[in-house]
């Protein structure tokens, strides 16, 4: 995908994420209701590259150019606190109107309770989406800035596609887990991905994804969920592409087969392709696995990285 490709993705997220999915708005409990419309989608994201050029801009040509990439990083991991902030907030207030529902006696004040509590929970949804959509338009200016991906710490960059605006809390409660369903096990081709924690080069893991996803534009990419290396930039490479993630967690009751008995998920989605990345004996499992069921594979080694630096 080129960079103007790139660009134009990140901003067409906008368009869906900057509109009012309710009429009444409140994101704190106690607060006064809020009618007030969204911010207009192209002045939010002329604003979010504004912030992050500005920078590298301002610091070009003086002793300070170098540290430029850092604190654009810091930028762009500050609206990626905030959004996960609102996602943890939203999943309380969905736990909360779960709750009220039990509890549903069809009196007048349990009646506004769970009112309220949809409609808290409801605008906690509509605002990380907004959040979310300007932490990855924050993320892609920094690549066009400094040629390297953004990852977070714990390479956590899921841009969410908000479902249809519903009525009923029972409705609501439904659309929002099919909405969470479709982001960690959504519909389409799977392709998956498990690389060592310690890598230099992304963009030779970049081409790579680039290459599957022009063949396949529907892809859906399956993780290991490592935090660092491999993984994080194949999440960063996602979130750049607009490309829905799977994350498989280690089951840590298993103890010692838990990083086995992931692999084995991973090749039971019946992927289409996979890519696996030298790392640990997790990773040459994973090969292995890919081979016994014939999965179209890429298999690249640390030497590989280290060929591609050279050749530039």
């Amino acid at each position: 995908m080129t960079d103007m490709t790139s660009r134009e993705a990140a901003l067409d997220r906008f368009a869906d994420a900057f509109v009012e999915t309710t009429d009444r708005y409140r994101i704190v409990p106690g607060d006064e209701v809020s009618e007030a419309p969204m911010p207009d989608a192209d002045a939010v994201a002329q604003a979010t590259e504004m912030v992050v050029r500005t920078l590298f801009d301002v610091l070009r040509d003086t002793r300070l150019e170098g540290i430029a990439d850092q604190i654009a990083w810091g930028i762009v991991h500050s609206f990626h606190r905030v959004a996960s902030q609102l996602e943890r907030q939203a999943d309380g207030a969905a736990q909360s109107v779960q709750r009220l529902i039990a509890q549903a006696d069809g009196s007048e004040i349990g009646s506004v309770e769970l009112e309220e509590a949809q409609m808290l929970c409801h605008s906690l949804d509509e605002t990380q989406d907004a959040v979310a959509c300007m932490r990855d338009y924050a993320a892609e200016t920094y690549r066009a800035e400094t040629g390297k991906a953004w990852s977070s710490p714990r390479a956590t960059q899921v841009s969410s596609k908000r479902t249809a605006s519903v009525i009923a809390a029972t409705d609501f409660l439904a659309a929002r887990r099919k909405r969470q369903i479709d982001l960690k096990a959504p519909h389409g081709p799977v392709v998956i991905f498990s690389g060592g924690q310690t890598w230099e080069d992304h963009r030779l893991l970049y081409r790579t994804l680039d290459g599957i996803r022009a063949r396949i534009p529907t892809m859906i990419l399956a993780t290991t969920a490592q935090d660092k290396g491999c993984d994080a930039i194949a999440t960063a490479w996602a979130a750049r592409s607009g490309c829905k993630v799977i994350a498989f967690d280690l089951n840590r009751r298993l103890g010692r087969r838990a990083g086995f008995a992931r692999n084995e998920q991973l090749v039971g989605l019946n992927p289409v392709e996979a890519v696996v990345c030298e790392g640990s004996g997790l990773q040459s499992h994973l090969a292995r696995e890919v081979r016994k069921h014939g999965i179209p594979a890429h298999f690249i080694t640390i030497a590989d990285q280290h060929q591609a630096r050279s050749t530039r």
